[in-house]
């Protein structure tokens, strides 16, 4: 068997499946498609795949060489399409779908480069359906409201890792969304200091 494990999926997957079942509508006959950017072991793909009946699941990387632990995962998941290769950071997305109903993007902003950011909120506004949404789950700083020491002390590791690495400014992020269309819609509060965010597109002006 290929199928790698992280703890922190294995943790962050029921909270997380919990809101993804309150924000995604359907049941067994809504034909939802979903792209999830950045797929990592396969774990979440597997698990909310599972647990919303509705909705087909694109795994995606940036690279392939998780993708044996992504099909052994997902192995006898229907609904789970075969991972395939997508780098946010590419002009266009030629490989995803045209039109998506969700992404889903969890852990990637603060172990990417800034460009990444910006990158996922256009591609975004360019692949998701009229009432699409893109949902990011991480950690984040937000202005006015103390971090926790447990997130200062994860940025200065990333920073120390890697110069264009760091956990990112929520009102940051919200500007480089409002610049490709895009808007922060809700903030969930989630376990071990994280947040999901929800966004969509903003209303077109009258």
């Amino acid at each position: 068997m290929n199928a790698q494990h992280s703890p922190a999926a294995e943790r962050n997957g029921p909270p997380i499946l919990a809101q993804l079942q309150r924000l995604l509508p359907g049941g067994p006959g809504y034909p939802g498609l979903l792209l999830e950017i950045a797929s990592g072991t396969g774990q979440h793909a597997a698990h909310f795949s599972a647990g919303l009946p509705g909705w087909r699941w694109q795994p995606s990387d940036w690279q392939d060489d998780g993708f044996a632990s992504i099909q052994a995962w997902c192995a006898g998941l229907p609904r789970v399409r075969a991972p395939m290769l997508l780098n946010v950071l590419d002009p266009l997305w030629a490989a995803a779908p045209p039109t998506v109903d969700a992404i889903f993007c969890a852990n990637l902003l603060h172990i990417a480069p800034w460009a990444c950011t910006a990158a996922l909120m256009q591609g975004a506004a360019r692949h998701l359906s009229g009432h699409g949404l893109l949902l990011t789950y991480g950690p984040y700083i937000e202005d006015g409201l103390p971090t926790a020491p447990g997130n200062v002390a994860f940025d200065a590791d990333l920073r120390a890792r890697h110069a264009d690495w760091g956990i990112r400014h929520l009102n940051d992020v919200a500007a480089v969304a409002t610049r490709a269309g895009m808007e922060l819609h809700e903030r969930v509060a989630m376990p071990s200091n994280n947040l999901l965010l929800v966004w969509g597109r903003k209303p077109a002006a009258a």
